[in-house]
């Protein structure tokens, strides 16, 4: 037997016994003094339950264990409102005379429970909808207010800056993990070429440490360098060194963060990294590349000038040497690898200013009387 049967058969019981005991609490229905009265309307009930038994406790049961959480959600909340609503209408229901005044209450709660509840499910979506729109307005009304106290509180900042005496800011710059690794910012610093406080944000430290950690010794070791200089910058440099939390919640790449945060700050970058020099160029941002300054003081020389250079090694074309100055520029001497180990007297041919750093072009001149160690031929195999 199923269970759908099972409850036809309950309900139908029930249906008879509510009958039979509303015959014995209640004599003021004068038709139900009447036996056949009586039987017609319990029969009549019980085929009602019989029917309707399934759709008021299977069919429910079913819908609830199968049904999604925010139907069940709907649910409720339509069932609540339909049982306020039955509640106002109980009032005057209440106050018929009679049975009627018992009865059409009951019936009223039922009804509109029943349809709070099944129109709560039906339009579950419309009233997402609205509890939504409620909520963002909410929202953008109270984001409205938040903005409008922080344009008072600018407000009230500039006029108090417009009262206060005017003094000169400090100029932020920022600073770049290539720069520190290079080590020269120290040294430049300590020059008072470099005027205002160097920034170091929490994202730039951070690489640093993970470049300190490498499993690569190369990188590890540039890492723990850059480390040292920080702390020599922070000791012995004679502008302030400054370590921000600051971060860019929207970008993921330093170079990224650095650039953006530049912007906001309306600061340069100090740095040695050309795709960074670029993009920040591009970007409207100030950019001071170390590299640069160190081509920019390095000496002039022009063609046709005479220095004094030691060769150091053989050049790539045949018979060439390369010897540096004492600023690390190379010079490549045509004809200078037979003065290998010598320092000689050349002359100038061209000079060459490439993204690496400059070079020189250069010949020996003619009477140079090499110094150092002597140059002997092998001698010939007879």
């Amino acid at each position: 037997m199923s269970i759908n049967t099972i409850s036809r058969f309950v309900g139908a019981v029930l249906a008879i016994g509510v009958v039979i005991a509303f015959f014995s609490f209640d004599h003021t229905v004068p038709f139900l003094n009447n036996i056949g009265w009586l039987i017609g309307v319990a029969v009549a009930s019980a085929v009602i339950a019989f029917i309707i038994s399934p759709y008021i406790s299977v069919v429910p049961y079913r819908w609830m264990r199968e049904t999604s959480a925010s139907d069940l959600v709907a649910a409720v909340i339509g069932l609540i409102v339909g049982l306020i609503i039955s509640f106002l209408i109980a009032i005057p229901l209440a106050n018929l005379p009679g049975t009627w005044g018992r009865i059409l209450p009951f019936v009223g709660t039922v009804v509109c429970g029943g349809l709070g509840l099944t129109l709560a499910v039906q339009r579950k979506s419309e009233m997402a909808h609205l509890f939504q729109t409620a909520f963002t307005s909410r929202r953008t009304r109270e984001r409205d207010r938040d903005e409008e106290r922080e344009k008072e509180k600018e407000r009230g900042k500039e006029r108090d800056k417009e009262h206060s005496p005017q003094f000169e800011p400090v100029t932020q710059i920022l600073l770049d993990t290539s720069a520190i690794i290079d080590g020269r910012i120290a040294d430049i610093s300590q020059t008072g070429f470099v005027s205002g406080a160097l920034v170091v944000p929490r994202f730039v430290l951070n690489e640093l440490q993970r470049i300190a950690d490498s499993a690569d010794t190369m990188r590890r070791n540039r890492g723990r360098r850059g480390l040292d200089m920080l702390n020599r910058l922070q000791k012995e440099a004679t502008v302030p060194i400054e370590i921000t939390d600051a971060d860019v919640e929207d970008v993921v790449e330093v170079d990224g963060k650095l650039v953006k945060m530049a912007r906001t700050l309306h600061c340069p970058i100090i740095t040695n990294d050309f795709n960074l020099n670029r993009v920040a160029e591009l970007q409207g941002v100030k950019v001071l590349n170390i590299n640069e300054l160190a081509n920019a003081v390095k000496p002039v020389l022009l063609p046709g000038e005479d220095i004094h250079i030691k060769i150091m090694q053989d050049g790539k074309e045949l018979g060439q040497g390369v010897g540096y100055l004492d600023d690390g520029t190379m010079i490549v001497v045509e004809g200078g690898r037979q003065y290998m180990g010598m320092t000689i007297e050349v002359s100038v041919t061209r000079v060459l200013q490439t993204v690496a750093g400059r070079m020189i072009f250069a010949h020996p001149k003619q009477g140079s009387n090499g110094s150092g160690p002597s140059f002997q031929p092998p001698p010939k195999l007879r």
